[in-house]
């Protein structure tokens, strides 16, 4: 991820707020369904990683509603991580802890990153190489524990097919800026997903043409 520094403005919109906070429109929208979800599907306890937290709207939600879970902020963005660790400070959360920087597109972070009963990620993989997102998923299943569930949300193509014309313009920017990245195809993630030594749990529909795929490390 550190090489992906040139993004459609519409890839990542955050405007400064007060105390350091940065403020996604996105975040906000889209923070409540993905904590309802989560109330469903994760873990009671445990440790939770959220790779690529971004402005830090998602993980204060997320560690309000889930007490029983001790949640990891990651960025490797300095304003970013500065932003989350704002948010964090202002929610002042006993389960919430300051973020770290990780770059989960690189090999062998789950060693620093081992015993995680769940792992979310959000809105990252349409941002990333297929080689990355190859790389991310294999860490993060090795860095789970028996049982513990990984969380992967965000835009697909559906058998290959953009679903709206909207994320067909979307999928074309990202693109256009750099061929590598784009829409992952919604069954390649599954088959990464098993072929790493996961189960799927569950595939729900989400707000926006979004889905979340919910797999198990058996």
């Amino acid at each position: 991820m550190v090489r992906r520094l040139n993004l459609p403005d519409n890839a990542s919109v955050a405007t400064p707020g007060q105390d350091g906070r940065l403020h996604a429109p996105s975040a906000e929208r889209n923070a409540g369904p993905i904590t309802d979800l989560l109330r469903d599907v994760a873990p009671p306890r445990g440790r939770a990683l959220e790779i690529a937290s971004g402005t830090g709207q998602h993980i204060v939600s997320f560690a309000r509603a889930l007490p029983g879970l001790t949640w990891q902020p990651s960025e490797i963005d300095p304003a970013r991580m500065a932003s989350i660790n704002a948010w964090a400070a202002s929610a002042a959360l006993p389960n919430l802890m300051p973020a770290q920087h990780l770059d989960a597109t690189t090999p062998d972070w789950h060693s620093v990153q081992s015993g995680q009963t769940l792992i979310v990620v959000i809105n990252l993989l349409h941002l990333i190489s297929d080689t990355e997102t190859r790389t991310l998923l294999h860490e993060a299943s090795v860095a789970l524990v028996p049982g513990g569930r990984l969380v992967v949300y965000g835009p697909f193509l559906r058998d290959g097919e953009t679903t709206s014309e909207g994320d067909a313009r979307f999928h074309a920017s990202l693109r256009a800026t750099d061929p590598a990245i784009g829409y992952k195809d919604d069954f390649d993630v599954v088959d990464h997903l098993q072929g790493n030594g996961l189960s799927m749990v569950e595939v729900v529909e989400m707000p926006a043409n979004n889905i979340a795929m919910i797999a198990e490390r058996r």
